[in-house]
């Protein structure tokens, strides 16, 4: 037998009894690396449930880091929350956004601030961060807040009184692309009212997307495209293959890519105009020094530097789109499958804002008679000082964004050698991920009832309190990255969620299954399908 038929025929034995290897551990937790391909087989045969399958891995040790290997990259993940403090705050330097990262997900966020390192992402922190502290532009989110709010509950109110059911008003007042997707109404809802709120608040652009006839939304259908192409490339070591060739999912990126660019460059023209306007040219010297008067904040961008490309404008706009609109939406979809699959937390819900509203009103004798009225002048109570007194509320937004957090799973580089608190050595060049959704199911973190959806958690020896480790509690990121817009989101969902909790009861429809899609933001495949009633009191 030749020198060649022998190595041929070791080669076989060795892979032979690595397939052995990993069959016998069919079924039990931990990965299986194949040789040569690594866990390429098993992350596109767990794709769909990618989160989960990772929760199921970690049950080898609760808190543990574990290493992957694919063909020509390496990972390591982790859940502990020393570990996630090491890599975002005590070496945040030596974990940025790796540059396999920031390839795959140009097409979509550009150099734009989630997708950006250094002097980029610090000057871009910066000037944001002028707009989020500002009183200014609280003052004006809660009354776009409220107003958007109200829009969506005449919505759902609509729908009672012509079907009784949001899943059927989707099939009567729809596109044609609602119609292909009846199941998703209420996150629809949701992704409407967010994507008006940002390019309100983010562009100075009334979208009208939350509309009572719906209007059909190509940006946003082509948006979640890209979103969803762009995330399954972390999955897919072929996919610059694809990109090559054109063929795939990377066919039809560019096709979604130009909707969103002609979207996005629209908007920045716009704006331009608007500040080229004849009377704008009056206060635009004034303005360039007083960036803390009220600006939308892609004309803060424009007005610091009018060098800017509109390439590098698109990059802003999108990054805060997915940032202000995604994340938000998706949140409040899960917030309405949890209190429609738990009918006692509803309940209490709904007690505590029948409460704060009589307290409210306790010195009016004039009582509104119309739903009309009575939503209005609820809405009405909302205010940000007032929306601190609703705990009850704020605890199941927290066990919601625990359970289900926007974004979750994180991708860093590290620049360097490094070892972990853990103990886990980190190799120059590795992808390191800390995966808030599977911190979340951690008994030793949480306790043992981690994986279930319990407001009471947040309340300690007979007080609420919400103050949490960010690296336990990773919803918004923490050390230098922690999300600028947490207070704002929580504003939005906080009377979102109190205006139709109070006025609506939502029912499951049965036999649906949660499905999440896999992409930078945790949204749900299929929606949540619920029909309503009525919960006011008299």
């Amino acid at each position: 037998m030749g020198v060649g038929a022998l190595i041929l025929l070791g080669l076989l034995a060795f892979v032979l009894w690595c397939g052995i290897q990993c069959i016998r551990q069919i079924g039990t937790p931990g990965f299986k690396t194949w040789p040569l391909i690594g866990v390429t087989l098993e992350v596109a045969a767990n794709y769909h449930r990618l989160y989960d399958w990772l929760s199921w891995n970690f049950q080898v040790k609760e808190t543990m880091t574990m290493s992957a290997t694919m063909p020509g990259r390496s990972f390591l993940f982790t859940v502990d929350p020393a570990n996630v403090e090491h890599i975002l705050k005590t070496n945040f330097a030596n974990y940025p956004k790796g540059e396999d990262f920031q390839e795959i997900f140009q097409p979509l966020l550009g150099n734009g601030i989630f997708n950006s390192n250094g002097e980029a992402w610090r000057f871009q922190r910066k000037t944001a961060s002028f707009e989020f502290a500002s009183r200014v532009l609280r003052d004006v989110s809660c009354r776009v807040f409220k107003d958007h709010a109200l829009k969506l509950a005449r919505i759902v109110h609509g729908s009672q009184e012509s079907e009784g059911s949001l899943e059927m008003q989707a099939r009567i007042k729809s596109s044609s692309f609602l119609l292909r997707s009846s199941r998703k109404f209420i996150q629809d809802l949701f992704m409407r009212m967010t994507l008006d709120t940002i390019c309100y608040l983010g562009f100075g652009l009334h979208l009208g997307v939350l509309a009572p006839n719906l209007p059909r939304n190509d940006f946003a259908t082509a948006f979640d495209a890209c979103n969803a192409i762009i995330s399954y490339r972390c999955a897919d070591p072929f996919w610059k293959l694809k990109r090559f060739l054109r063929i795939g999912l990377e066919r039809n990126l560019r096709r979604h890519l130009q909707v969103v660019d002609d979207f996005t460059h629209s908007i920045i023209q716009q704006r331009r105009l608007q500040l080229q306007d004849h009377h704008a040219r009056i206060f635009i010297r004034f303005l360039r020094l007083s960036l803390q008067s009220k600006q939308d904040l892609l004309s803060r961008f424009m007005l610091l530097d009018e060098s800017f490309s509109d390439d590098h404008l698109r990059d802003v706009i999108l990054n805060f789109v997915i940032a202000g609109r995604d994340t938000t939406a998706s949140t409040l979809s899960y917030f309405t499958y949890m209190i429609a699959s738990h009918p006692d937390c509803a309940t209490k819900i709904y007690q505590e804002l029948h409460e704060f509203e009589e307290f409210q009103l306790s010195d009016n004798s004039h009582r509104p008679s119309s739903f009309e009225d009575k939503i209005h002048g609820f809405t009405q109570l909302l205010t940000y000082e007032s929306l601190a007194k609703l705990v009850y509320l704020h605890a199941a937004l927290m066990e919601t964004l625990r359970l289900f957090p926007a974004v979750p799973l994180n991708f860093k580089l590290a620049v360097t050698d490094d070892v972990l608190p853990s103990g886990a050595v980190v190799k120059r060049g590795s992808t390191v991920s800390y995966v808030p959704y599977c911190m979340a199911r951690v008994e030793s973190i949480w306790g043992s009832d981690a994986s279930q959806f319990r407001p009471e958690r947040w309340r300690r020896d007979g007080a609420w309190d919400f103050s949490v480790s960010p690296f336990k509690f990773t919803a918004f990121q923490a050390g230098p990255r922690i999300c600028l817009g947490k207070d704002s989101a929580f504003l939005q969902m906080k009377i979102t969620a109190a205006l139709l909790c109070r006025f609506f009861e939502f029912q499951l429809v049965p036999g649906q299954i949660l499905t999440y899609r896999v992409m930078a933001t945790i949204s749900l495949v299929n929606g949540v399908k619920v029909t309503t009633s009525n919960c006011t009191s008299e």
